[in-house]
């Protein structure tokens, strides 16, 4: 199925079929990612709302005002807003300048993510539809997250990625695996705060094949390890989202240098270009 790009007056736009990618334009459309995250964290895999987010069967915070909003959009479904089946929020340093700090650093020390001299990006609030987690929709969200990487440099991302549930040790071959083989190095590795931190060392290494580690791994944190990421050290027990928290730390030389050779050989089509700022 072939790609087809365009630009509006706000960005960049990469469709797929009937599927579209491209960040948020308007605050309705913010608003129907949120309704969406409500049905996938709090409906789906009961989280705790707040009681205005029950209220309004919406999913927020005060790191919406100045994040940006990936969408997945399914014109057939609709068009705009009521197309919204998939979403990333994305929040890049002088956007979580605003707040005081990123949103991660509520259960992680990234002070080391936060010494990297280039343009750093923290990926949050990750979901999709459940009657499009396909391969199709997450190669969109990805496309897009590679795009908006190469739109503004970015070098570095992170955020916290979850396992199912609160008991570290119904998860302990993903934990134990990936502190065993993908920890991220000292000069990048965040960790939990010593008030949230718990072991994820809970298998030693001889005891599980790493086969047996990847297949145990969600396929969102396998696509961050795909891509070369690392966790750092600690896992943190969300209770209000029902999960165990890690982080993930990737460089992005992998995805603007995929991005660069993917778009760059097909000739007959226009090269991705930005109408924003």
């Amino acid at each position: 199925m072939a790609e087809m790009y365009s630009v509006s007056d706000y960005g960049w736009c990469l469709r797929l079929g009937s599927l579209e990618v491209r960040l948020a334009e308007t605050p309705s459309e913010i608003a129907a990612a949120q309704r969406l995250r409500y049905d996938v964290f709090y409906t789906e895999r009961q989280a705790q709302p707040t009681p205005a987010m029950a209220h309004s069967r919406r999913d927020f915070d005060d790191y919406d005002e100045v994040a940006d909003h990936l969408l997945v959009i399914d014109n057939q479904k609709g068009a705009g807003e009521d197309g919204v089946i998939g979403t990333y929020r994305l929040i890049r340093r002088d956007a979580a300048a605003l707040m005081g700090r990123f949103y991660s650093s509520a259960e992680y020390d990234i002070s080391r993510v936060l010494a990297y001299r280039g343009e750093i990006l923290e990926l949050g609030r990750s979901c999709v539809d459940a009657d499009y987690r396909t391969g199709q929709t997450m190669q969109l969200l990805w496309r897009g997250i590679a795009a908006y990487v190469f739109q503004h440099d970015v070098e570095l991302m992170f955020g916290c990625a979850s396992l199912p549930g609160t008991d570290p040790d119904e998860v302990a071959l993903p934990l134990s695996y990936l502190y065993h083989y993908h920890l991220a190095p000292p000069a990048l590795r965040p960790t939990a705060l010593p008030d949230l931190y718990s072991d994820m060392n809970l298998m030693e290494p001889d005891s599980f094949t790493p086969k047996d580690g990847v297949a145990s791994l969600a396929p969102l944190v396998k696509g961050y390890l795909r891509l070369g990421g690392f966790v750092g050290d600690g896992a943190v027990i969300d209770r209000q989202f029902n999960t165990v928290d890690v982080c993930i730390v990737v460089k992005t030389d992998l995805i603007t240098d995929k991005y660069f050779r993917h778009y760059e050989r097909r000739e007959r089509r226009p090269v991705l270009v930005h109408t924003s700022p």
